[in-house]
């Protein structure tokens, strides 16, 4: 690895060092690490603090909140893929496709609502189909957003069939805060990716697992996880100086 510039900022410094342990848990678990996507989570922080992780050369980053991403998307260039990974309501959909042209991902699909809400706004701005998760609650927390696991074959297959501009990739969890348990919730995942995969008939390796934060990631990959939503990790803590809208 090249020796950091005394120049690299922090965020960059940390992303170098994130990118390195995803690296190490992909090889441990036997995959290449392209295979594994960094989503880079910038909740709270300012544009000029994501564009020092840009600059470093990361295309991929991910918001929790609309009103954050319609604000600082268009601030930032275009070849950046967005994810959005927070839970969405049906009335904001049409502000977050039309604000944010390279929307590449929504991981958070908990019912077929918002599904239809999407594919909709999907067909009526003429956008090329968007792809998207369905999101699970693995843990059963009532404080987590997801359908249950019992439910999310019948979710995948919903957007398959009847959401045409929608593209179904795979599935997403948020682990326990008491992460001695998210392996649990990570085999849990890719339980259901078995079945959803099993009653789709697609393989499992065309089925995304997006699971692993900053405290857990390195477990989630060597557990199947192709995508990592990395935040405190690479930004540092997050700054509240108000209550956040949903």
């Amino acid at each position: 690895m090249a020796a950091t510039s005394a120049m690299e900022s922090v965020p960059a410094t940390a992303l170098r060092s994130v990118l390195h342990r995803v690296a190490q848990a992909a090889e441990l678990s036997g995959r290449c690490p392209d295979q594994v996507k960094v989503v880079a989570v910038s909740k709270t922080k300012p544009v000029s603090v994501l564009r020092e992780v840009y600059d470093a050369g990361h295309r991929c980053f991910g918001e929790n909140y609309v009103q954050e991403i319609v604000e600082k998307a268009p601030q930032l260039p275009e070849d950046i893929e967005w994810h959005f990974i927070g839970n969405l309501q049906s009335n904001k959909v049409k502000a977050l496709l039309s604000a944010v042209p390279n929307l590449a991902m929504v991981e958070s699909v908990d019912d077929e609502k918002i599904a239809n809400h999407l594919d909709r706004a999907v067909g009526i701005l003429g956008r090329n189909p968007l792809k998207v998760l369905v999101q699970v609650n693995t843990s059963g927390e009532i404080s987590k957003f997801g359908v249950e696991p019992s439910g999310c074959v019948e979710l995948a297959k919903h957007v398959c069939l009847n959401c045409p501009n929608l593209e179904f990739c795979g599935l997403m969890t948020i682990g326990m805060l008491d992460y001695t348990s998210t392996p649990e919730n990570f085999k849990a995942l890719a339980n259901c990716r078995t079945e959803v995969c099993r009653t789709l008939g697609i393989k499992e390796e065309q089925c995304e697992l997006s699971m692993g934060m900053s405290a857990d990631f390195e477990q989630a990959i060597e557990m199947g996880s192709s995508i990592v939503r990395i935040g405190s990790t690479i930004f540092g803590a997050r700054e509240y100086p108000k209550k956040q809208p949903n």
